[in-house]
């Protein structure tokens, strides 16, 4: 129904980016100059005995309209979607299309137009909604992004306290990976792809799979979409 894509953020917007660069890089970005940064930056927290977070990308391409709703917190996709990726382990932060920017811009600079493609069908002119107006999919790429802080394992602990005497201590030096952004990349596409899937099962109903690939095909003809 749709292709769900996880990347580590670099250079270019989230649909310019071909799935194969995506997983054929290690640290899951698509632009190899990047790439090669991210690395540097990872082998010298290794060095330092430091970890590293970052910022990772799901965007969601060929998504219907209409998934989700505008009556009530839980149906609102927006909230699911946020809630789904902030469940992920050190994630801190989560917005959708071009998110916490649009708060220094003014509302003409924010909002997205509505156009009619060459296909004939209405389409945005932009997509800094990420996809989802009023708690429902518009048509566009769902664009999730996820801030994930560096994980608190460290080769070169932090002081604490010793519960049993109360004295100052080290923590306790850890196995720890430098930097798990990549990884969580993984997961966070998995989670997308879990509201998504639960999203279309509440439209289409939740039938076998060649059911509801026939209710799709019905409402993509009915929406002209």
């Amino acid at each position: 129904m749709e292709r769900v894509e996880g990347v580590a953020v670099g250079p270019l917007a989230p649909q310019d980016v071909a799935q194969e660069a995506v997983e054929s890089s290690d640290v899951r970005c698509p632009d190899a100059d990047a790439s090669a940064r991210m690395r540097e930056a990872i082998d010298a927290a290794r060095e330092a005995g430091e970890s590293l977070g970052g910022v990772f990308v799901v965007c969601t391409e060929g998504v219907v309209p209409g998934l989700g709703g505008y009556a009530d917190g839980s149906s609102r996709l927006d909230a699911r979607l946020a809630a789904a990726v902030m469940s992920i382990p050190a994630i801190r932060g989560v917005e959708l299309g071009d998110g916490f920017a649009l708060v220094g811009r003014v509302g003409s600079q924010v909002h997205d137009e509505i156009v009619r493609a060459a296909d004939g069908r209405l389409r945005r002119a932009t997509n800094r909604a990420g996809g989802i107006e009023g708690g429902m999919t518009n048509g566009e790429a769902v664009v999730v992004r996820a801030a994930m802080k560096p994980i608190p394992t460290l080769m070169r602990p932090l002081s604490t306290v010793d519960l049993a005497t109360g004295e100052v201590a080290d923590a306790a030096r850890e196995r720890s990976d430098v930097c798990a952004v990549p990884a969580a990349a993984v997961v966070g596409e998995a989670e997308v792809a879990l509201v998504l899937a639960d999203a279309y099962q509440e439209l289409f109903g939740r039938a076998c799979l060649d059911d509801m690939l026939g209710a799709v095909a019905s409402y993509r003809a009915r929406v002209g979409w």
